[in-house]
C-alpha cells in the first residue's frame, strides 16, 4: 500500500487527493483520554469543509453518542451517526450466530449494553443466566468478578457445543493522558488464559467494523487514520483502505520500520497537520532512497544514513521505504539507532 516509485520526476500527492471519506480512529488520533491531541480538531475541521468525517473506534466503554458529545466539545461537527463503534460491529456479527432477542452475557460498559439492547438482546451480567453468547469489550470497570462470569459461561468449547464469544476488539493498550494503560486485549487475554478458547474479534484489524462503515457512508474511496499497525493500518489494508499513520499515539518509528507488509500504512504522519500538505515522493535509486532532502541507503544487511534531512518524518519515511521494499524482516538489517529517533508527541510524554 505504500507510496513508493523510482521515478525522479513526478507530481507530488496530497493525502486527501480523490479521498471522499475520512475515517479517523479516535485514542491516538483524535484524543488520549479526555484530551485533545496537538493540531488534531483544527486539521480535521479543515476536512469537514470539505468531505463526510466519520470516526470508527475499538473503545467499547461508551455510546456513539457519548462519542460525539466528547468530539462536540472540541468543537468538531459530529452526531452519533458519525461514529462507527466496535460494540456495533460485534452486534452485527452476532445478529448471524444467535437468533434474534436471545440472552446475552455482557462483559463490558454502557457502549455495549446498549448496543444489544439497541439489537433486541436481552442483557445478563450472570453466567447462571445461561446466555447464548459472551460479548466483551473494554470498560475502566471491569473486574475480576466479570472476567470469571465470562469464564464459567465458556467453559465448554465451541466446537463442542459451547456458546459464541465475541471480542469487540483486542488492542493491547489504550492511550489515555498519562501514557499507555492496558486495553481490551489484556482482559480478553486473561479469559483466554482461564479456559483456552480463543475469541472472534469484530473490531479492527478485523474487517466487520470497517464494513460497518463504508456500508453507513456509502463511500468510493475513504481514507482511514489510524495510529496503531496492528490494529488500525492491518484493518485498513484487509478492508481494501488507504491508510495514514499519524505518529501521536502508540506506534512509533520503530515499530514503522519493522512494519510487516500487510501493515505498511499508505502515509506515515508525524500529525495530523500533514494531511493538508503535499506529501512527498519516496524515490528510490540504487541503492539509496529519498524522500526530500532525507536519505537512507542498503548495503546488503547494513542500513547506513545518507542525509538526516530536515525534516525528522522524511528520514523515518526514507528509512521505512528502504527497509519496506527489500521485503525482508527488520531483523535481518543493522540499522542505526538514529532511525529509531523518536521526536514526535505521544501521550504521556511532557
Amino acid at each position: 500500500m505504500a507510496f513508493f516509485s523510482r521515478r525522479r520526476a513526478a507530481a507530488t500527492r496530497m493525502p486527501l487527493d480523490g479521498v471522499d471519506l475520512v475515517l479517523a480512529d479516535l485514542d491516538g488520533v483524535v484524543y488520549a483520554g479526555p484530551e485533545e491531541l496537538p493540531h488534531a480538531v483544527s486539521s480535521l475541521q479543515k476536512v469537514e469543509q470539505q468531505m463526510r468525517v466519520g470516526y470508527i473506534t475499538n473503545n467499547a466503554s461508551r455510546t456513539d453518542a457519548n462519542v460525539a458529545e466528547h468530539l462536540s466539545s472540541f468543537g468538531l461537527m459530529v452526531k452519533a451517526d458519525d461514529v462507527v463503534t466496535s460494540p456495533q460491529a460485534a452486534m452485527r456479527l452476532l445478529r448471524t450466530l444467535i437468533p434474534a432477542e436471545s440472552t446475552i452475557l455482557i462483559i463490558g460498559g454502557e457502549g455495549l449494553v446498549v448496543e444489544a439492547e439497541k439489537a433486541g438482546f436481552h442483557v445478563t451480567r450472570s453466567a447462571d443466566d445461561n446466555p447464548a453468547a459472551v460479548v466483551q469489550g473494554f470498560s475502566p470497570d471491569v473486574a475480576w468478578t466479570d472476567l470469571a462470569e465470562a469464564a464459567f459461561a465458556l467453559q465448554i468449547p465451541e466446537e463442542e457445543g459451547g456458546i459464541p464469544w465475541i471480542a469487540t476488539n483486542t488492542d493491547w493498550t489504550i492511550p489515555q493522558a498519562r501514557g499507555m494503560a492496558p486495553g481490551n486485549g489484556t482482559l480478553v487475554s486473561a479469559v483466554h488464559t482461564a479456559i483456552g478458547r480463543l475469541a472472534t474479534v469484530a473490531g479492527k484489524p478485523e474487517t466487520p467494523i470497517f464494513e460497518e462503515a463504508i456500508a453507513r457512508y456509502q463511500a468510493a474511496k475513504p481514507l482511514f487514520i489510524g495510529d496503531r499497525l496492528d490494529t488500525d493500518i492491518l484493518g485498513a489494508s484487509r478492508a481494501g483502505i488507504d491508510s495514514a499513520l499519524v505518529l501521536t499515539g502508540v506506534d512509533r518509528p520503530k515499530h514503522v520500520l519493522a512494519a510487516p507488509r500487510e501493515s505498511q500504512p499508505t502515509f506515515i504522519l508525524a500529525d495530523l497537520r500533514q494531511l493538508h500538505e503535499p506529501y512527498p515522493e519516496t524515490v528510490t535509486d540504487g541503492n539509496v532512497t529519498r524522500v526530500r532532502d532525507a536519505a537512507v541507503r542498503i548495503d546488503g544487511p547494513d542500513v547506513t544514513i545518507v542525509s538526516h534531512g530536515s525534516e525528522p518524518v522524511d528520514l523515518l519515511r526514507a528509512g521505512a521505504g528502504a527497509i519496506w521494499a527489500t521485503g525482508r524482516a527488520i531483523f535481518g538489517f543493522r540499522v542505526p539507532e538514529e532511525l529509531y529517533d523518536d521526536p514526535f508527541f505521544r501521550p504521556g510524554r511532557r
